[in-house]
C-alpha cells in the first residue's frame, strides 16, 4: 500500500465539509504509520489540525469505528489524561464521507509529539501510567455495546489459519527463503495458544498500544492514547505486549541488524512502576500471564508480516520488496528475547 497524495483542491473540498476556512491553510504529510493517510493542517506556520483518511481496505466497518470512538471518547478524560477533540463535519457523523473515502479531523494538541523509542525511564513510566489510566477510565464500559472494527485482529488461531493458507499458495523458492521464520512460527503456536484457553476477562482495549500511539507533551508528560480505530474488546495482554515491545527495545521493527534488538530491564521496571501508579486494576490471572504477552504480541505482528510477504505484500505499506520479511525477522527476534526474560519479568510484575 502506498500513501495517497491529496491535492490542495481536494483538501479544500474536504475541509469545507468540516466548516473550516480553507483559504488560510496548507498541509504537511505525516509519514509515520502503515495504514491510514494522515496530514497536518497548518495555519500561519503552526499545526492546527490532524486530518486522516481512513483506509477502508483495512477498516471495512466504518460504522464500528464511529460507534466505538463515540462510546469511549467522553470517558477518556481525566486530570492526568488529555481528551482528544474531534471536529464533527457538517453532517455531524464524526467522519466526512466524500462518496468514496472517509475523512476525520481532530484538533492538533499544541507542543505535543510522539516517540518511536523510550529515551529514558521517564518515558517508560509515563507510557505505563497512560496505558493503565486508559484502561481504568474504560473499565466500567458495557462491552456488548462495542463492535469489532477488525475481526480476529489479535486472534492467534485465525492468524495461524491465514499463515497456513499463505504457505499453500506460495511458491517453493519463497518458502525456502523464509524457512527459518516458518519453522519458528510453527514452534511457537502451541506455546502461545494458552492465552485463548485461560478464561481471561475481556476489556475495552486500544489494541495497537505501541509507544508511538501515546502522545507526549513538550515537558515529556504522557497525555493520551491516539489512533483509536482499533478500540474494541480484547485482553489487557494485547496492550501490554504491544507497549513493551516498543518501549524496552531501542530498535525499530525496520531494523535489519538483529544484534541491535535489546531488552532494557530498567525501562521495563519503569513501565511497571507507571502501570501501578494508578492503583491495581488487574486480576491475579492477568498478572500471571503478562510476561508471556511480551512474546505473544511481537510474534503475532511478525507472523502477520511474514504472511503478508508470502502473499505478495498486499496488506502493509512497504517501501521495498523484502520489508515485510525484515519486519518478521525483527519481531521474531524480540519474541525470542522476551522468552529469555520471563523470570525477570515475573519478579518485577509480582510487585504490581
Amino acid at each position: 500500500m502506498e500513501l495517497t497524495q491529496v491535492t490542495k483542491t481536494e483538501l479544500n473540498i474536504i475541509l469545507s465539509n468540516f466548516d473550516v476556512n480553507t483559504s488560510k491553510y496548507s498541509y504537511e504529510i505525516i509519514n509515520t504509520g502503515y495504514i491510514n493517510d494522515s496530514y497536518y493542517i497548518i495555519e500561519n506556520g503552526e499545526r492546527k489540525y490532524v486530518l486522516q483518511k481512513i483506509n477502508t481496505n483495512v477498516f471495512k466497518n466504518i460504522d464500528a469505528i464511529k460507534n466505538n470512538i463515540s462510546l469511549s471518547i467522553n470517558n477518556l478524560k481525566d486530570l492526568g489524561y488529555h481528551k482528544i477533540k474531534f471536529i464533527n463535519p457538517i453532517s455531524q457523523e464524526l467522519f466526512y464521507n466524500s462518496g468514496k473515502e472517509y475523512w476525520r479531523l481532530m484538533e492538533y494538541v499544541k507542543d505535543s509529539y510522539t516517540k518511536d523509542n523510550a529515551e529514558n525511564t521517564n518515558d517508560a513510566f509515563e507510557a505505563g501510567r497512560i496505558l493503565s489510566l486508559f484502561h481504568i477510565l474504560l473499565k466500567d464500559e458495557d462491552l456488548e455495546k462495542y463492535l469489532y472494527t477488525l475481526d480476529n485482529f489479535h486472534n492467534l488461531s485465525y492468524r495461524i489459519k491465514e499463515f497456513e493458507e499463505s504457505l499453500d499458495n506460495s511458491d517453493s523458492n519463497l518458502k525456502e527463503e523464509c524457512k527459518e521464520e516458518i519453522n519458528f512460527s510453527i514452534e511457537m503456536f502451541d506455546r502461545l495458544i494458552v492465552f485463548y484457553n485461560s478464561s481471561l476477562p475481556e476489556r475495552i482495549c486500544h489494541n495497537d498500544s505501541k509507544l508511538n500511539n501515546i502522545l507526549f507533551s513538550s515537558s515529556s508528560k504522557g497525555l493520551c492514547m491516539i489512533d483509536l480505530d482499533t478500540i474494541m474488546k480484547g485482553y489487557f495482554h494485547y496492550d501490554f505486549g504491544d507497549a513493551i515491545r516498543t518501549i524496552v527495545n531501542p530498535a525499530s521493527e525496520e531494523e535489519k541488524d538483529l544484534s541491535k534488538i535489546l531488552f532494557n530491564k530498567s525501562l521495563f521496571k519503569a513501565f511497571i512502576d507507571g502501570l501501578k501508579s494508578n492503583g491495581k486494576f488487574l486480576s491475579n490471572k492477568e498478572l500471571e500471564l503478562l510476561p508471556l504477552s511480551t512474546a505473544l504480541m511481537p510474534f503475532i505482528h511478525g507472523l502477520r508480516a511474514l504472511t503478508d510477504y508470502l502473499n505478495g505484500n498486499i496488506y502493509y505499506r512497504v517501501s521495498y520488496p523484502k520489508q515485510n520479511l525484515i519486519r518478521s525477522r525483527n519481531l521474531f527476534a524480540f519474541s525470542k528475547l522476551a522468552l529469555k526474560h520471563q523470570d525477570f519479568m515475573k519478579e518485577a510484575i509480582e510487585k504490581v
